[in-house]
């Protein structure tokens, strides 16, 4: 299992204090929020740079926002490893994964909690992973939502034929009772933010999603 701590939960006033503490981690999730797709706004690529600059952790960026050929570009320069958007903001997902891929990042596609697998299906064999929202997009610290396993277990059936090496990240909601759930549905990785930031023993609560 591959935990990616999202820094959306770290403590902001001191950020590269707060990676340390999770720099066990192979991966670290970060979450770009631009106050229009979802109703909050995050960090931009200035900040994407400076965690750069003080970390060699694979920067797993969620853009979740309404314009991710525009400013996809702009992440990658300040370091991010992969890049992942959301098919509810774009018209032509074909043009995102082109744009990813010729950039040389890894390429994700995200869906939220009342979106159709189904959606996604014929997108499958061109990218590195799938992210399944187990909550609203937008905020952290919120309750895991059980329709993301029906979803899980579909992708993980999806890939056999698909796309073997397709990753299946979970995030929202995630703590050692759910991430089980994740894990025996097929998940590959773990978005954890509340659960790992807000506790006194951050690396104790990785071993245990691990």
């Amino acid at each position: 299992m591959i935990v990616a701590p999202s820094i959306l939960s770290a403590n902001f006033g001191n950020l590269q204090e707060s990676i340390k503490k999770v720099s066990t981690t192979k991966w670290l999730h970060v979450d770009v929020m631009d106050g229009h797709f979802v109703p909050n706004i995050s960090i931009g690529p200035v900040v994407v740079k400076g965690i750069r600059n003080y970390t060699e952790q694979i920067l797993d960026t969620h853009l979740m926002i309404s314009d991710p050929l525009k400013y996809a570009e702009e992440f990658i320069k300040a370091g991010s490893d992969r890049i992942t958007f959301h098919i509810e903001a774009v018209e032509n997902p074909f043009a995102v994964i082109n744009l990813l891929k010729d950039l040389q990042v890894k390429v994700g596609i995200s869906i939220k909690p009342d979106t159709d697998v189904k959606v996604i299906k014929h997108l499958i064999c061109c990218i590195d992973q799938v992210l399944v929202m187990s909550v609203e997009p937008g905020f952290g610290g919120q309750k895991f939502m059980n329709n993301a396993i029906a979803k899980i277990e579909e992708l993980n059936t999806l890939r056999n034929t698909l796309n073997k090496n397709l990753l299946i990240v979970v995030d929202g909601g995630i703590n050692e009772v759910t991430g089980k759930l994740c894990l025996d549905a097929g998940a590959d990785v773990l978005v954890a933010g509340s659960y790992i930031f807000n506790s006194d023993n951050p690396q104790k609560k990785i071993d245990s999603l691990r």
